[in-house]
């Protein structure tokens, strides 16, 4: 009884496991779509810069807000398996050494769970309208990215 079950979780965990990496794709997909995302971000990040520096326009900010909001709770971790940390997607990956260590799972989780938050409160505040509450959160959300980028990315 116990090597039927031995084997059918066996083959449960191997389904599940090649099911994963269907899902998640080639290693070079993996940096290919975390890049993508990243650029994203970025240009939502600079449509909301423009708009606190600029004319506001609330519609304009809270279409970004949300963007990086959604972006920010897609479980992207799943694109960083251990075979993802060098490579090519678009271009090289900047992911350091150091996010891979298991020592790292700490500081990253405290990194990411901080920019989750921030990315949560920016598309709250957003929605206010209020243009000087989205530039105090915009300034809380770029430092959040930066604890990330700080710790675990390369400089090109």
């Amino acid at each position: 009884m116990k090597l039927k079950n031995l084997v059918a979780a066996s083959v449960v965990l191997g389904l599940t496991s090649a099911a994963l990496a269907q899902v998640i794709g080639k290693p070079e997909d993996q940096i290919r779509w975390r890049q993508s995302a990243y650029h994203t971000m970025a240009w939502s990040m600079g449509r909301i810069k423009t708009n606190v520096e600029g004319t506001y326009n609330k519609d304009q900010v809270v279409e970004a807000a949300n963007v990086i909001q959604a972006i920010a709770n897609s479980k992207m971790g799943a694109l960083y398996q251990s075979n993802t940390n060098t490579g090519k997607g678009w271009k090289e990956t900047r992911v350091k050494p150091e996010f891979f260590k298991p020592e790292s799972r700490d500081d990253l989780g405290k990194v990411a769970g901080g920019f989750g938050k921030e990315a949560n409160e920016m598309a709250k505040v957003a929605a206010t309208g209020d243009a000087a509450a989205v530039k105090t959160q915009f300034g809380k959300l770029g430092e959040a990215c930066k604890a990330c980028h700080d710790k675990f990315r390369k400089e090109e």
